[in-house]
C-alpha cells in the first residue's frame, strides 16, 4: 500500500491498461465491470457482455495528514482505507457500515453512517474524481471545472455514467476511542424529538456528540446511541467474535470501543442479519473464528442462496407461505419519521430497524440525482429481512407499499436493492431530465446500462 506522494505512476499505468481493455472491446459494444464482490441486493441475470477488469484499482495512493485529504482508487474497500487513514489519526468523513463497500461504490451509489447528521453522505467529502466515462474518455471532474455536471451528477448514477478510478476525499481527525451511550425511549414522538435535539445541539451532559444512530426493537423499545470521541477509557468491549454488538444496546447504558472497532461495530453480524444464518450462538461463533464473522462472508452465503432458492424450497417443504424479501434503506424528513415508523410497525413485521439521521453537509451544493432539502434533517430507516405473503399477494406487495409511503412522506429510497417503480414515477423521483442530459454528454451510445434498467429492471 503506497501512502507516499508522487505522480501516481502505478495508477497511471493501470488507467492505460484499462483503456486498452476498453479499446479491444470495440466502440459500439456494451461494457460492464468485472467485480468479484458486490454489496448490491438485487437480482442481476448472467450476461455475456464484455467486462472490464478493474480489480487492480485497489490502492490508497496517498494520505496527506496536513491537508487532511487522501487520494484513493475506486475499488479500495473502506476497511483498507480506514486502516490507512487511522495510521495518520484520521478517518473519512463518513464510513459506511460494511468493510467491503468500496469508495467508488459508496460515491456512485450513496452511503450513510452515524456521522451523516454532520457530514452528509460520502460523495459530499469528495474534492475531485477521475472517471472512465461510458464513451471511453478518462476525465477529472471537480465542483467547478468543465466536468462539474458529472461531478454533481455522479452520486446515485450507479455506474451508468462511468466508473470511478481515483478520488480525492477529505478526512477528519479522530481520537483513539469512542464512548457510547445508549438512551432508551418508549414513545416514538419523544424518541425522534430527542434525536433531532442531539443532531442540533451536538452535546449531551457536557460531552460532544460526534455520532448518532439508533435501533428500534419494537413499538415501545427504541434506543438512541450517542458516540463521543475520547482519549482515554476504563476498558473496551469486543464485538468482533463471541459477543454481539446489537444485543449490547439493550443491556449496557454506557460502552467503550476503539475507534476502529466502533466504525466496524455492525460488520461482524451484518447488523443483525447473521441470525438468519444461525451464527449468533456462541459455539458456531467460536468455531468460525473472527476471520469468518464478517459481512463479506455472509453476503457470499446469501448470493448462493439466491442462486439456488434454498429458503423458498424449505418453506414449501414445511407447508409455509412464500416470503417476500425486503432489504431497503429509506429516508424521510424528521417531522414525518414517526408517521413512517407507525406505518412500518402496522404493515411490515420486521425488527429490529436501524435508525440514522442525515443532513446535507452544505446548502450551497446540489446533487441532482438524489435531491434532498439542505435545510431538512432526514431520518434513514434500514430494514433487512423477509415477510410472509398472504394468499393471493404478489411478490413485491410490501416493497411497493413502502415505496408509495416514502414518496407520500417526502422521502427518498436508496437504489442498492430491488425497486418496483413505474418508469415515469422513477424519473420524476430521480431527476430524469438531468440524468438523460448527463447520459448524452458522457455515454451517448449507451454502452453502459440506463439507470432505470439497472436499478429497477435489474438488467
Amino acid at each position: 500500500m503506497d501512502h507516499s506522494p508522487g505522480t501516481f505512476a502505478g495508477h497511471d499505468e493501470r488507467v492505460a491498461s484499462l483503456r486498452a481493455q476498453l479499446a479491444a472491446i470495440g466502440p459500439d459494444e456494451p461494457v460492464r465491470l468485472a467485480k468479484r464482490t458486490s454489496n448490491l441486493f438485487r437480482t442481476r441475470p448472467a450476461t455475456t457482455t464484455p467486462k472490464l477488469d478493474v480489480s487492480g484499482f485497489a490502492h490508497v495512493l496517498h494520505v496527506d495528514a496536513e491537508a487532511r485529504t487522501a487520494d484513493v482508487e475506486g475499488m479500495v474497500t473502506y476497511e483498507r482505507l480506514v486502516d490507512a487513514t487511522l495510521e495518520h489519526g484520521m478517518m473519512p468523513l463518513v464510513v459506511p457500515q460494511l468493510k467491503t463497500i468500496t469508495l467508488g461504490g459508496a460515491v456512485t451509489g450513496l452511503g450513510i453512517e452515524s456521522s451523516s447528521f454532520r457530514n452528509g453522505m460520502p460523495h459530499e467529502s469528495v474534492l475531485e474524481i477521475e472517471v472512465l466515462t461510458g464513451d471511453g474518455r478518462v476525465v477529472v471532474a471537480t465542483p467547478d471545472n468543465e466536468h462539474a455536471d458529472l461531478f454533481h451528477g455522479f452520486p446515485n448514477s450507479y455506474g451508468t455514467l462511468g466508473y470511478a478510478l481515483r478520488l480525492r476525499i477529505q478526512l477528519e481527525p479522530v481520537k483513539p476511542y469512542v464512548r457510547l451511550q445508549h438512551v432508551r425511549h418508549h414513545d416514538p414522538a419523544e424518541y425522534f424529538a430527542d434525536l433531532g435535539e442531539m443532531c442540533r445541539a451536538r452535546t449531551r451532559d457536557g460531552l460532544s456528540v460526534d455520532f448518532v444512530d439508533g435501533t428500534v426493537f419494537g413499538p415501545d423499545e427504541m434506543y438512541l446511541t450517542l458516540g463521543t470521541f475520547v482519549d482515554e477509557v476504563p476498558g473496551t468491549s469486543d464485538y468482533t467474535w463471541l459477543d454481539i454488538y446489537y444485543r449490547s444496546i439493550q443491556r449496557r447504558e454506557v460502552d467503550h470501543l476503539s475507534t476502529r472497532d466502533y466504525l466496524w461495530r455492525w460488520d461482524t453480524d451484518w447488523f443483525w442479519c447473521s441470525r438468519a444464518l444461525g451464527v449468533q450462538h456462541r459455539l458456531p461463533r467460536f468455531l468460525l473464528g473472527r476471520k469468518r464473522l464478517r459481512s463479506e462472508v455472509y453476503w457470499k452465503v446469501v448470493a448462493l442462496e439466491r442462486k439456488f432458492n434454498v429458503a423458498a424450497s424449505l418453506l414449501r417443504l414445511r407447508g409455509l407461505p412464500p416470503e417476500e424479501t425486503i432489504v431497503q434503506d429509506i429516508e424521510v424528513p424528521l417531522e414525518n419519521a414517526g408517521k413512517f415508523l407507525e406505518f412500518f410497525h402496522r404493515e411490515i413485521p420486521i425488527s429490529p430497524i436501524w435508525i440514522c439521521p442525515l443532513k446535507q453537509r452544505s446548502d450551497a451544493v446540489s446533487w441532482p440525482l438524489y435531491e434532498l432539502d439542505p435545510a431538512t434533517l432526514y431520518v434513514n430507516f434500514g430494514f433487512w429481512s423477509a415477510v410472509p405473503l398472504d394468499p393471493g399477494e404478489a411478490d413485491g406487495t410490501h416493497n411497493r407499499m413502502i415505496e408509495t409511503t416514502v414518496s407520500e412522506l417526502g422521502g427518498r429510497k436508496s437504489l442498492y436493492s430491488e425497486s418496483f417503480y413505474e418508469e415515469d414515477a422513477f424519473w420524476q423521483l430521480y431527476n430524469g431530465e438531468t440524468y438523460h442530459t448527463l447520459k448524452k454528454n458522457y455515454d451517448a451510445n449507451s454502452r453502459l446500462l440506463d439507470l432505470y434498467d439497472k436499478c429497477v429492471r435489474g438488467r
